[in-house]
């Protein structure tokens, strides 16, 4: 294995994913900075806009809401969360979230442990496409995937 030192790694250092909706950067992760055990990154979401409901076989994931309000749906079951909040949500939980409020949401995230290869940490039960008309908001992103 090797030994990777600490990095510090900016926002502009990581490409927008927005394939489940919003705009999804991972920014530590095994690949750019060599971690072992997981990776961090933020999702930015516009007034409107969710990310599609997927889970996790592998991986526990730790959200923290910085900036805005937002629904989050677990298993069926949707809770509001509000900044400075942190949410935990368990292995195979079905999960959507939604940028409820008038501005935009910041949410951090780190998902861990790491699943055996990448294409195997999420399964997509709906596209971003039917999220957004599911909840009547606007067009997702369809742009560049990493």
């Amino acid at each position: 294995m090797t030994t990777t030192g600490p990095r510090i790694v900016d926002l502009s250092e990581s490409k927008p994913n927005t394939r489940r909706g919003g705009d999804l950067r991972a920014l530590l992760t095994p690949t750019a900075v060599g971690s072992t055990s997981g990776f961090m990154g933020l999702a930015i979401m516009r007034p409107g806009e969710s990310i599609a409901e997927h889970y996790h076989p592998y991986s526990e994931e730790f959200v923290y809401l910085v900036q805005g309000r937002l629904e989050v749906d677990l298993d069926g079951v949707t809770h509001p969360m509000r900044p400075d909040q942190g949410l935990m949500i368990p292995i195979d939980v079905r999960h959507r979230f939604r940028n409820t409020g008038d501005e935009e949401v910041r949410m951090v995230f780190h998902l861990g442990p790491l699943a055996p290869r990448p294409e195997l940490g999420h399964v997509d039960t709906e596209t971003a496409e039917e999220a957004a008309a599911a909840q009547g908001g606007p067009p997702q992103h369809t742009g560049a995937v990493s």
